[in-house]
């Protein structure tokens, strides 16, 4: 066995951008909101505000007592997306990078003397280097070097901000000792309680067990997978198939009421209809759910023949509407998704179609080519027009948007 991955973690990456972009952030305890609101929670922390106690999910209100001195910024997905293209180049430029795992992490594969220890480490401070030359100073990552990529990850964990450590085959198992369990990726709060139930209750007991108690554990062949990966095995990856497509959006105040919300939904219904798109794939369920606070929301759903077509959703999500109920508030936040995915190569075509499909493919042809060219609302359905400002891009976990499809 030997050192086969080199993990890069962008340190606090939204937090970090921002600073980058605006000098005058640089320093300051920064917290990035999805929306400026002080109903909504921060999305990324500076470490100059990570160290009063604020993280990512903490409330504005909550932010604001730990911290007086915060300063508030909205999020802007764009630059962060253009940003993480700028750090894969240059990561690239000094070894090629294996997968690309989020919009602020990835891992390369070491090949050939980069597998040894001084190489592996001359390599990452190589990547530090050239990312502070070629692309800013304030986009600090921390690397780990390991066996896989599984432990790679759990290295790059260790030391943060700006951090470098490597897990080498004669440091397993006792370097992770000292680890919590719930630093383990994949240890939740319920893996947790069933691995105590086993009487694993560090992970000192957890590298200790045997394949068939992490089995039990796990409850699949997970287990197992966990058991190999802390022995330093590489596994090749379960393919992803797209379960969903959704988005959602903290409401601006302006936007918190009945009328509002509803364009905003259906804002939402067009950016994922046109995502659906252009990956090639049908849906047959839409969601929606109308958040009024942190313990209430109502969801509901609706099924449908698998379609891409936009006006489908969009009449299923105004028969939901009508079903809503009527509250005292407004809601705060609303969400879409399109779910029970299949490719639309497969789409099995009814005999007696309705004469309005073919135009309604067409009309989405046209739609989407002029916005792709345009800009994203240069063409829309009327119900989004009171939101067309509203519901900009976000970037969920492991989703790197494409800024042609789904940028505002």
């Amino acid at each position: 066995m030997t050192l086969r991955a080199l993990y890069v973690d962008f340190n606090a990456y939204f937090a970090s951008v921002e600073q980058h972009l605006r000098p005058s952030l640089r320093g300051r305890p920064i917290a990035v909101l999805p929306v400026l609101a002080e109903t909504t929670c921060c999305i990324a922390a500076s470490y100059e505000a990570k160290a009063f106690g604020v993280k990512t999910g903490t409330p504005v209100r909550e932010a604001k007592k730990l911290c007086p001195e915060i300063l508030f910024v909205e999020a802007r997905p764009a630059l962060y997306v253009e940003m993480h293209h700028r750090l894969v180049a240059a990561v690239e430029s000094c070894t090629p990078v294996g997968r690309i795992l989020s919009i602020d992490e990835m891992v390369c594969p070491l090949m050939g003397s980069e597998r040894r220890r001084e190489a592996a480490v001359a390599l990452a401070q190589q990547i530090k280097a050239t990312i502070a030359q070629n692309v800013g100073a304030c986009l600090r990552a921390s690397i780990g070097i390991a066996p896989n990529t599984f432990l790679a990850k759990i290295a790059s964990d260790m030391q943060k901000p700006d951090g470098l450590t490597v897990i080498a085959p004669d440091d397993l198992p006792h370097a992770l000792h000292r680890l919590a369990l719930r630093d383990i990726p994949g240890i939740g709060r319920a893996l947790e309680a069933r691995l105590a139930r086993l009487g694993i209750t560090s992970v000192e007991a957890l590298c200790q067990a045997d394949a068939a108690t992490l089995r039990a554990a796990w409850g699949s062949i997970e287990g197992e997978r966990m058991h190999a990966r802390l022995r330093g095995e590489e596994l090749p990856e379960a393919p992803h198939e797209r379960r969903s497509i959704s988005h959602s959006h903290v409401l601006p105040p302006a936007l918190r009421s009945e009328e509002g919300s509803r364009s905003v939904l259906h804002r939402l219904v067009q950016k994922a209809a046109m995502r659906l798109r252009s990956y090639g794939l049908l849906a047959a369920r839409l969601q929606i759910v109308l958040k009024y606070g942190s313990e209430l929301a109502w969801r509901t759903q609706r099924r449908c023949d698998a379609t891409n077509d936009t006006l489908v959703f969009l009449q299923m999500l105004e028969a939901l509407w009508r079903e809503r109920p009527r509250m005292r508030k407004p809601p705060l936040a609303v969400g879409v998704q399109l779910d029970e995915l299949s490719p639309a190569a497969q789409r099995s075509l009814r005999l007696f179609d309705e004469p309005c499909v073919g135009a309604h493919e067409r009309l989405n042809q046209v739609i989407d080519a002029i916005n792709l060219r345009y800009g994203k609302n240069t063409l829309y359905f009327a119900g989004a027009y009171r939101a067309l400002t509203a519901a900009p891009m976000r970037i969920a976990f492991q989703h790197i948007p494409d800024l042609e499809t789904e940028g505002d």
